[in-house]
């Protein structure tokens, strides 16, 4: 049961960020706060389509000997957003490989906050002392009161988003990658000589051609496609992104009636990928982005297959439903400008699922 009188919610609330969010996004006199600092909600073409830009900071942490960013147990910090399923797809290889001992991580707040005081811009941000929100910390590593910070730390002259996972060198202090599909590859080899649980390897050479082809249809119609559906302007647009979804889901609730995970009935990448979406989407993507035509939990393997990873040691703990909740319904004021988070549907993930039937 979620508490909406929450510690969790900032002082200010997201009703009273509201003419920030808009002078933000429509003052003229603002307009080189649009191209210097954005975020998703900026990225809408001319069709009224939500088109998502390339990650920027593109280094590789590697075993070769003349890296600039060797695998060193405690050099290393991740820095993510409960609420992200980009983040969390990188927090649940810390967890599952067994490298949180090796590689620190710490958590924003899940409501976006004024980043700076010179402009509007509303973006991930750190609490100010431990106890301000459950499950969040101030940046002990930088001091940064906001993401944005770490960014100009690492770059005076950055004009991209502001977004986690940020993959943080203590060492040159700099960004390393902040791109989460190469941070988890990264993760699954690169890291194993200081992992727990090295022998786990969630991109076999025998099935990276189809984990590479399925991870490109459902990034394009399920792990972004929630978000074309939600932040598209216009019917159009909205309409097809819908239609491209369900496709979708549809074609792996036909792929996952025959098999224990998306790639056969190994534990993939593609499996981590795609989870992210799938957990969120009932208690928000239904409504908050107007995913409603069907939920995953009328979907029966869908459904037992999400409670399936769900249950997977370590990845439990990369769920916070709390934060999740309060980011999308408290950040996003064009879609819900009075931050009315719903009291449901509350679904226990941890109930039992029946994905044994299928052999190892």
């Amino acid at each position: 049961m979620f508490c909406l009188r929450s510690p969790l919610f900032p002082k200010t609330s997201s009703f009273n960020l509201f003419p920030l969010f808009f002078s933000h996004h429509f003052n003229c006199n603002h307009k080189h706060i649009v191209e210097m600092a954005r975020s998703s909600l900026d990225e809408i073409s001319d069709s009224g389509a939500f088109t998502r830009s390339a990650s920027t900071f593109r280094q590789f942490v590697s075993k070769d000997p003349n890296s600039q960013f060797p695998p060193e147990s405690g050099r290393y910090h991740l820095y993510i957003s409960y609420a992200c399923p980009w983040a969390c797809r990188c927090l649940a290889y810390l967890k599952i490989k067994g490298l949180d001992k090796a590689i620190s991580f710490s958590v924003v707040k899940p409501i976006w906050g004024r980043t700076k005081e010179t402009d509007g811009y509303m973006g991930w941000v750190f609490p100010e002392l431990n106890t301000e929100v459950l499950g969040a910390e101030p940046d002990h590593l930088n001091g940064a009161k906001s993401v944005r910070e770490l960014y100009e730390i690492a770059s005076t002259n950055y004009t991209g988003k502001f977004t986690v996972p940020i993959l943080w060198d203590k060492k040159l202090k700099t960004i390393v990658n902040n791109e989460s599909s190469e941070i988890i590859r990264m993760f699954n080899t690169e890291f194993n000589n200081i992992a727990e649980n090295p022998t786990l390897d969630l991109y076999p050479s025998e099935l990276q051609a189809q984990i590479d082809e399925t991870n490109e249809w459902t990034y394009h119609d399920i792990n972004n496609g929630v978000y074309k559906c939600g932040f598209a302007k216009k019917q159009e647009p909205y309409i097809e992104a819908t239609r491209e979804l369900y496709e979708a889901l549809d074609r792996c609730e036909d792929i996952l009636s025959k098999q224990r995970y998306i790639c056969g009935n190994k534990l993939t990448e593609a499996d981590i990928r795609l989870f992210v979406t799938l957990i969120r989407f009932d208690e928000v993507y239904a409504v908050h982005f107007k995913c409603n035509k069907k939920l995953i939990r009328e979907y029966p393997n869908i459904f037992n297959y999400t409670k399936d990873i769900f249950q997977i040691p370590g990845i439990s703990s990369t769920v916070n439903m709390e934060h999740i909740k309060l980011h999308y319904y408290g950040s996003h004021p064009s879609i819900n400008p009075f931050g009315i988070v719903p009291e449901g549907p509350n679904i226990d993930y941890s109930a039992p699922h029946d994905r044994e039937r299928f052999s190892a």
